[in-house]
């Protein structure tokens, strides 16, 4: 049979990598024990959704999936169930395969068949990076697993296949990896190989081996024994011959694969000319950059090769020697990862060996870093590589940075276009959950599906949660497309959020004569103003054909709301010709009918109406010649003349991050707090305005906020604010002669709304407009408030409006619109910000909380503000554990220097007097801050210039030590996925150390980063990633876990339902000298509800009984009362139509009739028993 004949037989599918790898694991497994992680959880979610529907693997069972507390719980359990003759896969990365390596040994040891499928992905070293290289699988080379991997998502399909087979035929396990993001995310058109294809290479005869030997009481052994040194060496060596034997099994099985496929795998694959004089090896998705390189380079007449390795370990260094051209000379290795201190990073490490071993010494061998943290690799940057082995002969060298510290790097000379001819690109600027991603994600599957055509398809990702900003990159073609790398030279660029051409220069790369298409509201006229004078260059001069789209404005005439996707992808094929657009559009009214068929026909019809609209609402801008040479346009206010501003945060805000140099870095990768307030992102399509008149300065809309951009100002007569600036005068004897005003900071704004849904005014005090109506005002009254001086106010600091005029200390982050956590954060700050210490785990609070290149963590005017740190996720508690003894046993030293000043007999008065009352005070709050500056104060003006007497020397140390003096408040914020699993332990022994720290979880219900998946916050019931049937465990009762200590401070609180309740018991959880405990009720964009009203749905969960409060305070049971308070009523709303509200629920309902009536009867007695519970505690006499 001819590769043309397996070509047309073929059954081509549009996916990624991530589900390339499921399709083949989940045929090969009986079992797959699972924990969330990025870029890894979509694996094991397809899997989830494909045993809930039914699917069946090759053994004619539903795979079992089961949700593990961390991945060092999913390797026990894939340990476990292997030892019981289960074959078993589990899919992680980065940190997640870390916490697995302890297995690993085990697996391997006991030749297990197992199979790990790893999008690779940096480490957190200096900083957390979720983007991919090869930095974990590295690190477990050294385990015993075979290494197997992929470069493209059509190898990731056809080499998992050969990994499940050579395990189970092998007894040895397995890593399958291939590069996260770029390959896990990548979606591409490929042939897909059908289980039936499959169930013909598997060793049916290995696979009963390998069940006749799992632990079993009808025919036992004993495994897992302790050896003492008279036999563990030899035992070590008695698996030689497994491992010898591997990769003769894998070549085997990359033959039988490719008689299938019509496509060859060699454990080392040469392509390139034959009589190369350099060569290039790498793995992962290089390879195909490189291949594609050496391509263009050789139809140039140049020489250049490349290996790629399949099989890393076993290494077969014979195989990789007989896969090099014998006139190769010079030889470039390419390594993913960086090891601090070695000789040479991996892959060149045993390069060089296998080489020295084989004797040869001719050949020079430079070894090099590429990609870390998925750094974009370009032909460019491959053809730097090889200009390297002819030019300078930099060893240990990196490429595809600005190295000006250390000097490793490579000039990257010349620009290399190796695309193939006849390639369309194209680029398209989103808002992230605008729908942008998922509207290119069905335009390359109508492409894929429906033509002969070759789709690709990359999305890049801001660090912002919705409301980031997402880019595109799309390639179709006739060929098989090759280019693992970012469009730096489009065809079609799309720009979908008008705020964007003045923040990003969204021109670039547009060829000569390219489309350019905007989402805009604005007239040629308009144009001439808000566009900068850069883009309308690039335009004039690359003669760019330019269209306009109003595709806010068309959403809400179609009733699409603010989902403009629709719009903008019926445009976009109207206008790229990549198929014709009848039949594109005929396409995607099919998908629409298909996806939304079930929501009724109206649903329906307002999709093709949006579809429609976009394919005839396109407005092409005969723009003027004038354009070419024009100075004139939209530019950008200043924000800051900050160095730090204008040399770091700036260049990488433009997406030009890739351009800054190492020496611009902090080595320990620290930053400054308090640089969001630069960013001005202005990405709302609406914001709050304030309507005076009706206002009654409850300041419920700043408590409310998510990213702290309104606020109540109080004024004094005559001090200097614009003619706009409207006050009133302000309500309470404490505010007697101040005025009272509402400042919104609309560039700052991302529009949820929920300042507007909170407001209890009897007629709103604050309505939406169009942001760039709020602009003309308010930008200018906000910089004027900010700089307004704080006023000497007798606050109550613990109500909602007394807490709502202290400055926040969280402000702009990145975290979505309506978010229903950031609320919390920005309050405790409010109160304890300018003493506090965080230790944060991974997660959203930490991603919006601490990714760079800014920090929402401010200061106040005294340069005092939240110190915050982010370890790993799952020793959160512990860090900040560590992080309360470190600072308590510091500040003990600086208890004994006052001890031993104040006892000094001519130590001044002052002093002693100061010194007293800071020991008496020195664990308050407030106290310790006075007594503090009284202290500082009166060392200063004692000390004695010259004069090193006892006490002169012991009040120096105490100025030295000033910043010790003031309590620290030490809290440890997460979310529910760390404190109800990876986390608990940690949390639990944190908890049990009666020590003072507060903890506070934002409790979503689900990993809300990864994703959505379910923990064990997650409720009977509602539809979550690896719960894709609904939940069937009820949500654990952390709160009463905690409370069984007795002296843990627990309380449960619900921002939307009882603001008085959450104030109440912070004050009271950080005034508590003990552990507290705050479980805090954050309404997610997981959860399948409308945002703009977060608030209301979280209030309406206390009211349906669902999210019960209380606080469980131990002072009280001190004082012979019950501690346990509960802070809620009885259920006054219907549970059922409560969750039913939610899309987590509903769907259960849609796609699982019988299984969701079931568990929401089950989950609504839960609901009521729980009560019942509570109230019985809180009636204790």
């Amino acid at each position: 049979m001819t590769q043309e004949d397996i070509t047309k037989m073929a059954k081509t599918m549009t996916i990624d990598g991530n589900t390339a790898a499921a399709h083949v694991a989940y045929a090969f497994s009986d079992v797959a024990a699972i924990y969330p992680i990025t870029p890894s959880s979509p694996m094991a979610e397809v899997a989830d959704d494909w045993a809930a529907n039914g699917r069946l693997n090759l053994f004619g069972q539903k795979v079992r999936i089961a949700e593990m507390q961390s991945e060092a719980g999913a390797a026990g359990a894939v340990h476990g169930s292997l030892s019981a003759g289960a074959l078993t896969t589990t899919f992680t990365a980065s940190q997640g395969l870390l916490l697995m390596i302890p297995n690993m040994y085990k697996i391997s040891g006991e030749l297990l068949p197992g199979v790990f499928h790893v999008s690779a992905r940096a480490l957190a070293y200096h900083a957390l990076s979720i983007f991919g290289d090869h930095s974990d699988v590295m690190s477990c080379r050294q385990t015993g697993f075979a290494m197997l991997a992929s470069a493209s998502v059509q190898e990731v399909m056809d080499l998992a296949l050969v990994t499940h087979l050579s395990a189970i035929k092998g007894s040895v396990p397995f890593v399958h990896f291939f590069d996260g993001f770029r390959t896990s995310h990548e979606v591409q058109k490929i042939e897909a190989i059908d289980y039936e294809d499959m169930d013909k290479l598997l060793d049916r005869d290995a696979v009963a081996a390998f069940r006749a030997r799992a632990l079993n009481p009808e025919h036992p052994h004993l495994g897992g024994s302790a050896q003492n040194p008279d036999i563990y060496f030899q035992n070590r060596e008695a698996g030689n011959k497994y491992y010898e034997a591997i990769p003769a099994i894998v070549q085997h099985y990359m033959d039988e694969v490719g008689k299938i496929t019509g496509r060859k795998y060699n454990l080392f694959d040469y392509v390139g000319a034959p009589d190369a004089d350099k060569v290039i090896i790498t793995m992962g998705s290089s390879a195909d950059v490189v291949e594609e390189t050496i391509n263009h380079l050789n139809a140039k007449g140049a020489k250049l090769g490349l290996i790629k390795v399949r099989l890393y370990r076993p290494f077969a260094a014979d195989k990789l020697i007989a896969a090099l051209p014998k006139t190769c000379k010079k030889v470039a290795v390419l390594d993913r990862t960086k090891e601090a201190g070695s000789l040479g990073e991996p892959l060149y490490q045993d390069v060089v060996s296998a080489f020295a071993e084989a004797g040869i010494h001719d050949v020079m061998i430079l070894g090099g870093r590429y990609g870390l943290g998925s750094k974009e690799f370009t032909p460019s940057m491959a053809k730097a590589v090889f200009d390297n082995l002819d030019g300078a002969k930099k060893n240990h060298f990196t490429v595809g940075i600005i190295d000006d510290v250390t000097f490793t790097s490579l000039d990257v000379k010349e620009q290399v276009n190796a695309a193939p001819e006849g390639t369309i690109a194209c680029k398209f600027y989103g808002l992230g959950s605008d729908g942008t991603v998922g509207a290119n994600k069905n335009s390359i599957k109508i492409i894929g599906d429906h033509t002969d055509m070759y789709a690709q398809g990359y999305f890049a990702y801001d660090s912002k949660k919705s409301g980031g900003l997402t880019v595109s990159h799309l390639r179709f073609g006739k060929t098989p497309i090759q280019s693992p790398y970012l469009i730096d030279a489009a065809d079609f660029v799309a720009c979908h959020n008008p705020s964007y051409v003045t923040h990003y220069d969204v021109a670039d790369g547009i060829k000569e004569g390219g489309t350019f298409l905007l989402n805009s509201e604005w007239t040629l006229e308009e144009m001439e103003k808000e566009l900068p004078a850069k883009l309308k260059n690039a335009i004039a001069k690359n003669h760019i054909r330019f269209y306009n789209i109003d595709a806010i404005k068309l959403a809400k005439e179609t009733g699409m709301g603010n989902r403009i996707n629709t719009i903008m992808q019926s445009a976009f094929f109207k206008l790229a010709n990549v198929i014709p657009a009848d039949q594109a559009i005929e396409y995607m009214k099919a998908a629409a009918k298909k996806s939304y068929a079930k929501k009724g026909d109206e649903v329906v019809l307002k999709n093709y109406a949006a579809i429609d609209a976009g394919a005839n609402a396109i407005e092409e801008i005969k723009y003027p010649e004038s354009w070419a040479t024009t100075t004139e346009g939209a530019v950008l206010a200043p924000v800051t003349d900050d160095p730090y501003y204008h040399e770091f945060i700036k260049p990488i805000l433009e997406q030009n991050g890739d351009k800054l140099p190492v020496s611009k870095m902090s080595p320990d990768g620290t930053v400054p707090t308090g640089t969001t307030k630069y960013e001005k992102r202005g990405i709302a399509v609406d914001v709050p305005q304030w309507i005076p008149e009706n206002c009654i300065q409850c300041n419920q809309c700043s408590l409310v906020c998510p990213h702290a951009c309104i606020r109540p100002f109080l004024v004094k007569e005559g001090e200097e604010v614009p003619a706009s600036f409207i006050t009133k005068p302000a309500i309470g004897k404490e505010f007697a002669g101040l005025k009272f005003r509402v400042q919104l900071s609309p560039l700052d704004c991302t529009g949820c709304g929920n300042c507007v849904d909170v407001c209890p005014a009897k007629e709103k005090a604050l309505k939406m407009v169009p942001l760039h109506v709020s602009c003309e005002t308010e930008e200018a009254n906000w910089e004027a408030a900010i700089k307004l001086p704080k006023k000497d106010v007798a606050l109550n600091k613990a109500s909602v409006k007394g807490s709502q005029f202290l400055q926040p200390l969280f402000e702009f982050s990145g975290a979505c619109a309506g978010c229903g956590e950031t609320p919390y954060i920005k309050l405790v700050t409010q109160l304890f910000g300018d003493r506090m210490m965080i230790a944060n785990a991974t997660g959203c609070t930490s991603i919006y909380g601490g990714s760079a290149p800014t920090c929402p963590y401010t200061k106040n005017e005294k340069g005092f503000g939240p110190a915050w740190s982010n370890s790993l996720f799952e020793d959160n508690a512990e860090y900040g554990f560590g992080m309360n003894l470190g600072t308590t046993h510091r500040r003990a030293k600086v208890a004994d220097t006052v001890k031993a000043l104040i006892a000094v007999d001519w130590c001044d008065a002052d002093i002693k007097a100061a010194g007293a009352e800071w020991l008496l005070n020195m664990n308050d709050a407030e106290g310790s801050r006075t007594a503090g500056d009284k202290l500082v104060a009166a060392c200063k003006d004692a000390i004695m210039e010259g004069c090193d007497c006892d006490a002169c020397k012991l009040a120096r140390e105490v100025v030295a030590s000033a910043d010790m003096l003031t309590k620290k408040s030490q809290w440890i914020f997460g979310g529910d996925g760390w404190a109800y699993d990876i986390g608990y332990g940690g949390l639990d022994h944190v908890l049990a150390m009666d020590e003072d720290v507060n903890i506070l979880v934002l409790d979503t219900e689900v990993y809300s980063n990864t994703g959505g998946q379910a923990s064990k916050a997650t409720p009977t019931g509602p539809v979550a990633k690896f719960a894709a049937a609904g939940k069937r465990t009820k949500k654990k009762d952390l709160g009463m876990m905690a409370m069984s200590y007795g002296y843990v401070y627990v309380a449960k609180v619900c921002m939307g339902a009882n603001q008085n309740q959450l104030i109440k018991a912070i004050t009271e959880a950080e005034a508590y000298k003990g552990p507290s405990l705050i479980i805090a009720y954050a309404p997610c964009i997981n959860h399948g509800i409308n945002m703009g009203k977060s608030q209301a749905e979280a209030k309406k969960a206390v009211e349906a009984g669902y999210w019960p409060l209380y606080r469980y305070n131990p002072d009280l049971a001190a004082e012979g009362k019950n501690p346990f308070i509960l802070d809620s009523k009885p259920a006054k709303s219907d549970y059922r139509e409560f969750i039913m509200g939610e899309a987590r629920y509903a769907s259960l309902k849609k796609f699982f009739p019988a299984i969701a009536d079931d568990l929401f009867a089950r989950a609504e007695e839960e609901a009521k028993d729980k009560y019942e519970y509570y109230k019985k505690l809180s009636e204790l006499e």
